[in-house]
């Protein structure tokens, strides 16, 4: 096991009117997606709580850049919230409809996302890798944000239970030395891990 257990948020700030407004933007129009049903198996985060623990991943400067990618990024309000606390952003979703979405709640804000239709898996990954029901088959993703895996600095990911494993392994396998893994996992659980190894601090 080459990850290494980081400590908890210990709670972040007062949210900030901006990001106040912001997520009630956000969760207006989720409901009102969820409500007609678009994509039955979208569950999202906590944004909250998600703001809480990147404010204090980016204070207390424990990643070696600001390089951050959600995989599986949905609407995109993770990625947004990060850009909001001034890391390069992007998103990867394999559902177009919910790419619509994240670029247009971006570009209502002004905020700089870009967000890809792809699978987060790599390019390099084997055709025989097992990634559960994962895609594979649109993995052209870093090749269209003109980054490789391990260019980031932190990766964000909402895994489903039985995504877990296949989630940490991608992380293990692919992200550079030194990078963070921000995982949710419901309710008030989240991980932070780093992979082990020397990665030089970048600005």
């Amino acid at each position: 096991m080459s990850l290494v257990d980081l400590p908890p948020s210990k709670g972040g700030p007062v949210l900030p009117g901006d990001v106040r407004a912001f997520l009630r933007e956000a969760e207006q129009r989720i409901e009102q997606f969820q409500a007609a049903g678009h994509v039955p198996g979208f569950v999202p985060s906590d944004f909250e709580r998600v703001y809480s623990v990147l404010h204090d991943l980016a204070a207390e400067e424990l990643t070696p850049g600001k390089l951050f990618c959600e995989w599986g990024s949905g609407f995109g309000v993770v990625a947004c919230l990060a850009a909001m606390l001034d890391f390069d952003a992007c998103g990867i979703e394999i559902d177009g409809t919910l790419v619509a979405e994240a670029r247009q709640l971006a570009d209502d804000f002004d905020l700089p996302v870009q967000f890809v239709r792809c699978s987060f898996i790599p390019n390099s990954a084997e055709p025989g890798d097992a990634y559960g029901w994962l895609s594979i088959d649109e993995n052209d993703t870093h090749d269209e944000l003109g980054l490789a895996p391990d260019d980031f600095d932190i990766i964000f990911a909402y895994p489903w239970p039985d995504e877990e494993r296949l989630t940490e392994d991608l992380f293990e396998r692919y992200a550079r030395a030194g990078a963070v893994l921000v995982t949710y996992h419901g309710g008030d659980e989240f991980q932070l891990r780093r992979k082990k190894g020397r990665g030089s601090r970048r600005r």
